[in-house]
């Protein structure tokens, strides 16, 4: 009856790949190509901070710059491309404002063949490049590549920690379907008794990959409230509800001391702590955090609620049970059909606890509000999972279903 919500972390702008310099080469070609085939020239341009160098052209010359034969535009990827006649250049990079005649970076004596394809790269990151730089224009790039490496660093441990909780994601996919995994892995003429213990190993088993997996990565990137939650998410699963409390509520406290908040993290890091709390019996704090969990998000305020009192029926608590469904039907009526005949259906069975028999018609005697609540389940599921039932209730009650 549970839903589970994945969230993932936002990978940092990238700082740019750093390109590697080749020398030109030739295209090897089984037949030589007609005389005066133009031929291909293309490369990559890296500009000294080690980053694709955006805008300017690369040309040709054959007579060291001071005319240019053939200009090709550097594109935002530091790329560029052209054709050009056969022959012998120069080949220069220049920016927009290169003077005539100049160049920024430069390589003599590439032979263009017909037919051709070649490649001439500019790697301006190089050792030799840079030292013909003034002083000052060194020591600014190396406090720039200092600063490069560092957010590639970032960027390498986001990507780890973004493969993780997509692998906790999955987790929690497989041990949501344990059962049904487990029905199919023992055949149908397996027994209850020995389905249910092969689902619980399914999910002992996938609710633990996923507590270890953050329990690293929260010691990774500890102020990331997102990896808190999920590593919550995996105690309630392991039944570790102390442990699950103490890491929502760190959850919940990171998220609550950002800048700008995550409703759906902050909701979810609430909604953990309610259900922790209700499974150990204390109904206050959990409906606390219930609320608390919709008013951090009140676009799941259907989900909070109903999950709620899904917990409180799983728990055998009557009273609580009936208090939830009531909240949650009040306070989120547009929920879904399904959604709201469940809470009917759970409203009814928490009621029913509290029958009594009629000793002279033997009928039993529902509690107030009990029959309305099983006849409005009846009336949005009358085919529904628990439709048998609750008609049988009805009628033991004398009431027209």
């Amino acid at each position: 009856m549970k839903r589970n919500t994945s969230f993932w972390l936002i990978l940092p702008a990238a700082v740019g790949l750093l390109a590697f310099a080749l020398r030109p080469g030739l295209a090897q070609q089984s037949t030589p190509a007609a005389p005066g085939t133009p031929c291909t020239i293309h490369g990559q341009v890296t500009n000294p901070t080690g980053a694709p160098q955006q805008g300017g052209e690369v040309a040709l010359s054959t007579d060291g710059g001071k005319t240019l034969k053939y200009t090709f535009p550097v594109n935002d990827e530091g790329s560029y491309s052209g054709k050009a006649a056969p022959g012998t250049y120069s080949v220069l990079y220049r920016e927009k404002d290169t003077p005539a005649g100049k160049a920024v970076d430069f390589v003599n004596g590439v032979t263009l063949p017909a037919g051709g394809d070649v490649t001439t790269n500019f790697d301006m990151s190089r050792a030799s490049f840079i030292a013909k730089l003034p002083e000052a224009q060194q020591k600014e790039l190396a406090e720039l590549k200092k600063h490069n490496e560092s957010a590639m660093s970032a960027n390498k441990l986001i990507a780890h920690l973004n493969a993780d909780l997509r692998t906790v994601t999955k987790c929690f996919e497989e041990a949501a379907s344990a059962r049904t995994t487990a029905i199919k892995e023992l055949g149908s003429s397996a027994t209850p008794a020995a389905v249910d213990t092969k689902a619980d190993q399914i999910k002992t088993a996938q609710y633990t990959q996923a507590e270890t997996l953050m329990k690293t990565d929260t010691g990774l990137k500890p102020e990331e409230p997102l990896l808190w939650a999920q590593l919550g998410q995996a105690q309630i699963g392991l039944k570790k509800y102390p442990e699950a409390i103490a890491t929502y509520q760190k959850a919940v406290t990171l998220e609550e001391a950002a800048k700008s908040k995550n409703p759906a993290i902050l909701g979810s890091a609430y909604y953990g702590l309610g259900e922790a709390y209700a499974r150990t019996g204390k109904v206050t704090e959990a409906n606390q955090n219930f609320d608390a969990a919709v008013k951090a998000d009140p676009t799941r305020a259907a989900f909070y609620l109903s999950n709620a009192s899904i917990i409180y029926f799983e728990m055998h608590n009557s009273a609580a049970q009936v208090a939830a469904a009531e909240h949650a039907l009040q306070s989120a009526p547009n929920m879904p059909d399904p959604t709201k005949a469940l809470m009917y259906y759970i409203k009814g069975q928490g009621l029913v606890q509290n029958a009594t028999m009629n000793p002279k018609t033997q009928q039993i005697v529902l509690p107030p509000a009990c029959a309305s609540a099983y006849q409005n389940y009846l009336k949005l599921a009358p085919n529904g999972e628990f439709a048998s039932e609750v008609k049988g209730i009805l009628q033991q009650a004398g009431i027209k279903p």
